[in-house]
């Protein structure tokens, strides 16, 4: 098949060949229409998150079913879906509890590989990576079949495919990690996919007060468009002092990163009330920390700060529900989509994303 290989961190994607396996006993295999190009995959080919290559980047994406390994039963060849970066194995010891953002196959999404260590991938018999836990920059995928999730056959792949990252870890963020809860104040800092995503499902929550804070104007108005009551520009004001302003001297209930940056985490810790709740949900550079002084005044304080992978989604339930929102109007999912290029243009979507121009955009893959 063909795919979008990354051959050496820092340099661009190439178009070529890998072979991949036929789907093993619970897997299946996906012919992929479109994927988005997330900035996770971004910071792999830039070398921001370090990895090993060659890798096949990718893991925003839907298509059709193509072949069903042994003792699938509940997927079938010609079968629209939408894959998910973190196939919930529902028997561990997270999935048990209740927190599949804690899953087993979580370190799929670092260690580029399957549960049990293979790809499904190669090139020349060398073995090739499987990145994000999905490896969509190609024709074909293969994934544990939780890791597909069935919708409609009428629903158009080139919207919905954004439900696999963005708006799954942005939604979800909302619903399932912070539990907003209505008539709160929060605060969105980044609005690109993930954060524009957080926006909408700050409104869904019902949220009395959504404020956004991005150095991009068009960002800052796609994000008022959905929802958000107040928008901030953070190069001409300060971040905490606007947000006391528009909370009368309170702090926002929730704050959330949506960039990755520890020093947008550092400001929503102290942008948030006595008791407020700061969520980690962008994907930080490896050589980042994060630093709470003084210490004791966050203790006082009873803050919190809670990390989040993928929205903390179960996605066999949450794609399905998320699916449903769209249909009913109360979830923009093509605000989200701002580009279509084809896959042989990745290179040119990527340098888009380096300059913050646009929101998502997504390649057509067949």
């Amino acid at each position: 098949m063909k795919a979008a290989i990354l051959e050496k961190q820092g340099e661009p994607l190439v178009i070529g060949d890998v072979d991949i396996v036929a789907p093993r006993a619970g897997e299946v295999r996906v012919d992929i229409h479109y994927c988005g190009l997330c900035h996770s995959d971004l910071s792999i080919v830039d070398g921001v998150f370090p990895s090993e290559v060659p890798i096949v980047l990718g893991h925003e994406a839907a298509g059709v079913v193509d072949q069903v390994g042994p003792g699938v039963t509940h997927l079938a060849p010609g079968d629209h879906v939408i894959l998910t970066p973190v196939p919930p194995c529902g028997v561990c010891y997270g999935c048990l509890r209740g927190e599949p953002g804690t899953c087993s196959n979580v370190t799929g999404i670092t260690s580029h590989t399957l549960a049990d260590g293979s790809t499904g991938l190669s090139r020349d018999g060398q073995r090739v990576l499987r990145g994000v836990g999905v490896a969509a920059f190609a024709e074909k995928v293969v994934t544990p079949a939780s890791g597909a999730i069935k919708i409609d056959a009428d629903i158009p792949l080139d919207v919905v495919c954004v439900i696999g990252c963005a708006v799954q870890t942005g939604v979800g963020s909302v619903l399932n990690t912070a539990r907003v809860e209505e008539g709160a104040n929060v605060l969105v800092m980044g609005l690109g996919g993930v954060g524009l995503s957080i926006v909408q499902g700050a409104r869904l929550a019902g949220a009395a007060r959504i404020i956004v804070s991005d150095p991009i104007a068009e960002r800052r108005a796609a994000a008022t468009r959905l929802g958000a009551t107040d928008a901030i520009d953070p190069t001409r004001e300060d971040l905490a002092t606007r947000v006391m302003e528009i909370t009368r001297g309170i702090g926002a209930d929730y704050a959330f990163d949506a960039v990755g940056r520890s020093a947008l985490i550092t400001a929503g810790v102290w942008a948030t009330r006595a008791g407020g709740t700061t969520v980690c949900v962008g994907a930080a550079p490896i050589d980042e920390s994060i630093s709470i002084a003084p210490a004791a005044l966050f203790t006082i304080a009873e803050k919190k700060l809670l990390g989040c992978t993928l929205g903390s989604c179960n996605s066999l339930r949450d794609i399905p529900r998320l699916v449903d929102l769209w249909r009913a109007g109360r979830l923009d999912l093509e605000a989200l989509v701002t580009a279509k290029r084809p896959l042989a243009e990745i290179n040119h979507a990527a340098e888009d994303l380096r300059a913050g121009r646009g929101i998502r955009t997504v390649l057509q893959v067949a």
